[in-house]
C-alpha cells in the first residue's frame, strides 16, 4: 500500500511539472509587441496609411504600427538602410536604387499608378513664359529633381509626347518647394516638373500645364509599398495585414472623403488655396505592378548608369502578400 501510494505520488509530481512547462498560447498583448515602423511623406500617395491609423484598422488586426514622417524621399531612405523603419512607400526606381546600395527590399504592391490618372504629374510653363506647347519646351531647361522619379518623368512624358530625346534639357533643383517658386517667379526657371497638389496650385496661380501624365497614353507612374527582405521572410503575416489595413482604409476614402477631410490638408499637404476645389484620387484595389512598369523604369536607369544591370521583376518584386 505504502510502494503504491509513493508511486502515485511521483507520477502526480511529475504531471504537475510537465504541465508547468508547457508552452502557453501568447496572450493578445504579447501578440502586438512586434513593432513594425513605416516610412511616410506628407503626400496623398500615402492617405490610405494614416487613414488607417486615424480610425485605429491597424490595432483591429492586431497590429503594432509606427507611421514614421519624414520631410523628404532622402530622409526617408536613408532610415530604412539604416534599419529604422521596416517599409515605406516610395517609387520603382527608389526601390532599385535601395536594393543597389545593399538594402534587399522588394514590392509587395501599387500605391497609386494602377492607372494614368492615379497620381498626377505635370510639366508647367512660367506664367509669362509664352510656352503652350511641348514643342516649344526643345533645349529649355526643365526643372527636376536628377535622378528621381521626376527626372525619369519628365525625359518620359516629353517622349511620349513627341519630343526629341535630344532636345530634352534639364535643371536640377531638388527641393520641391524651391522648384515651384522658381516656376511662378519664371526669372531663371521656364519650365518644371510637379507633383500634385503643387501642379494644381501652380496652374491656378498662372502656370500652364505643357505635359499631364494623366492624359498620356502610357501609364508612366507608380509609387509602389516595399517592405525589407528580413521582414517579408519573419514577419509574412503582419505584412499582409498591413495591406488588408491599407486596403479597407483606402476604401474609406474613396468612400467618405468628406470624413477625413482635415486629415487630407494635414497628411497630403493640401494647400488652404485649394482646400474646398481639391480632389484625392481614387484609390484602385491592391495589385501588383506590371513587367512592363517595372521593365520601362530598369530601361531608364541602365541607360543613365544608375544600374550596371536592369534587375528582373522577379528580383524586385514579391508576390503573395496582397490578400
Amino acid at each position: 500500500m505504502k510502494r503504491f501510494y509513493l508511486v502515485s505520488l511521483t507520477l502526480l509530481f511529475i504531471l504537475i511539472f510537465s504541465g508547468c512547462s508547457q508552452p502557453q498560447e501568447p496572450s493578445s498583448d504579447t501578440k502586438k509587441q512586434l513593432a513594425i515602423k513605416l516610412g511616410m511623406l506628407r503626400i496623398e500617395d500615402n492617405l490610405p496609411f494614416y487613414a488607417a491609423e486615424h480610425d485605429n484598422i491597424f490595432e483591429k488586426k492586431g497590429l503594432n504600427i509606427e507611421l514614421v514622417t519624414f520631410n523628404s524621399a532622402r530622409e526617408r531612405d536613408i532610415a530604412l538602410e539604416a534599419g529604422e523603419i521596416q517599409g515605406e512607400l516610395a517609387d520603382i526606381l527608389a526601390a532599385a536604387l535601395l536594393k543597389k546600395g545593399g538594402t534587399p527590399v522588394k514590392i509587395v504592391s501599387l500605391g497609386l499608378g494602377a492607372t494614368p490618372q492615379e497620381g498626377r504629374f505635370a510639366i508647367l510653363a512660367a506664367p509669362e513664359s509664352g510656352i503652350t506647347v511641348p514643342q516649344q519646351l526643345s533645349n529649355i531647361p526643365i526643372a527636376v529633381s536628377q535622378h528621381t522619379i521626376i527626372h525619369y518623368l519628365a525625359e518620359e512624358m516629353l517622349k511620349e509626347a513627341g519630343l526629341d530625346p535630344a532636345e530634352v534639357k534639364l535643371l536640377n533643383i531638388p527641393d520641391l518647394n524651391l522648384r515651384f517658386e522658381a516656376l511662378l517667379a519664371g526669372k531663371d526657371v521656364k519650365a518644371a516638373l510637379l507633383p500634385d497638389p503643387l501642379a494644381t496650385l501652380a496652374e491656378k496661380s498662372g502656370a500652364k500645364v505643357i505635359v499631364d501624365d494623366t492624359k498620356l497614353k502610357a501609364n508612366l507612374s507608380q509609387t509602389v509599398i516595399i517592405f525589407n527582405d528580413s521582414t517579408l521572410e519573419k514577419h509574412p503575416l503582419e505584412v499582409q495585414k498591413i495591406l488588408q489595413a491599407y486596403q479597407e482604409a483606402a476604401s474609406n476614402l474613396n468612400n467618405h472623403p468628406e470624413r477625413y477631410h482635415e486629415l487630407i490638408l494635414d497628411k497630403a499637404r493640401i494647400p488652404r488655396q485649394l482646400e474646398n476645389t481639391y480632389r484625392i484620387p481614387v484609390y484602385s484595389p491592391l495589385q501588383l505592378p506590371t513587367s512592363e512598369m517595372v521593365d520601362r523604369v530598369m530601361a531608364w536607369m541602365a541607360g543613365k548608369e544608375l544600374l550596371i544591370k536592369p534587375y528582373t521583376y522577379e528580383e524586385i518584386v514579391a508576390p503573395g502578400f496582397i490578400r
